[in-house]
Formats: C-alpha cells, structure tokens, sequence
C-alpha cells in the first residue's frame, strides 16, 4: 500500500474559464495557468504520481513545454493513469479538498467525481470531492486564487514490493488484475 499527497493552487483572473475536476463553471473569473489550470485534477495528479514515487506533474507536463498550452488537465490525468498501470499500480481510493470562498461547487461535485473516475478507468465509488471555504481569510478567502488537496491510496501485486516499482513495467505480474 502507498500513500499519496497532492496540493496546487492557481489565481483567479479575467477572460479565464473556471475548470475544476474537468467541469467548467459558470464565474465571472477562471484560473490562470499554462494548461486549463484545473488545480483539483493538479492536486489529485500529483498525489497519484507522489504515491508511485514518480515525481510530479512538472515532470511530466512542464509548463515551458507547448503541448501544454491550454490543454485539458482531464487528458494529463488520462496520461498519469497510464503510468500507474504501466507500473501495476492499482488506485483504491482518491479523497480530494477544494477550497474556494467561492462560487458554490456542491451542484458539480458528481460530474467531478464522474470525469476523474472515467478518465482513470475507476469506479464513482472510489473518488471523493468535497469543497470547503475559508471563511474569508487568506487568499482564497480574499478570492484571490482556488487552491486543491489530495491524497491517495495504491496498491500493486505484492511481487512488485522486493523491487523497484517506479522503473517496473507491468508485464501482466501474478496476481495483477491487469494479466
């Protein structure tokens, strides 16, 4: 079993397209980045990479790199979650915070849910977002910026822990669901 933590933040600003778990919502500011700036899939991406001791989304996705330049953080996602099945890693559960004073997320927060798990070829039960404020303070309190916690949960067939599972490719291991 391995443990994954994943944080990003993005500020808010004008003529940006508010993107969270895939949905964009309707606000009058959107998150500025190089990609879509979807800081919840960030969050969620670099606590999947962080619990297969992969590195993290810059790694991967640089934000020098072009191919990134306003791309859907739901296609990153799709790219992570062949890295972990590459490597017979198994996702058990993903939790993951949102943390906006505002707008209100609770009328997206299944569709969310829905687009990580399709995009990661997991069940709706197993991913859960939920989204809180600040009560004013700092600077998503001030809505300066959204920010995004996740953490993680993987597992791989136990003939993969006496070696070097981030450098393994999955060869169909016994054991594997993915044999």
């Amino acid at each position: 079993m391995r443990i994954g933590i994943g944080y990003d933040v993005h500020r808010l600003a004008e003529e940006r397209k508010l993107i969270l778990g895939g949905v964009e919502i309707p606000y009058e500011r959107g998150l500025l980045g190089h990609s879509d700036a979807d800081v919840l899939l960030h969050a969620i991406m670099d606590a999947l990479l962080g619990a297969a001791a992969l590195g993290d989304i810059g790694k991967y996705f640089p934000d020098t790199d072009g191919r990134y330049k306003g791309i859907s953080s739901v296609e990153l996602l799709k790219k992570v979650g062949e890295l972990l099945e590459e490597r017979c890693f198994l996702i058990e559960n993903i939790d993951a915070t949102i943390i906006a004073q505002e707008p209100k997320m609770r009328p997206y927060i299944g569709v969310m849910r829905e687009n990580i798990a399709k995009a990661l070829g997991i069940e709706v039960s197993q991913v859960n977002v939920k989204a809180t404020t600040e009560e004013g303070l700092g600077f998503t309190g001030n809505k300066e910026g959204i920010s995004s916690q996740a953490v993680c949960m993987l597992t791989s067939p136990a003939q993969l822990y006496d070696v070097d599972v981030a450098n393994a490719a999955c060869e169909g291991c016994q054991g594997c669901p993915k044999r």
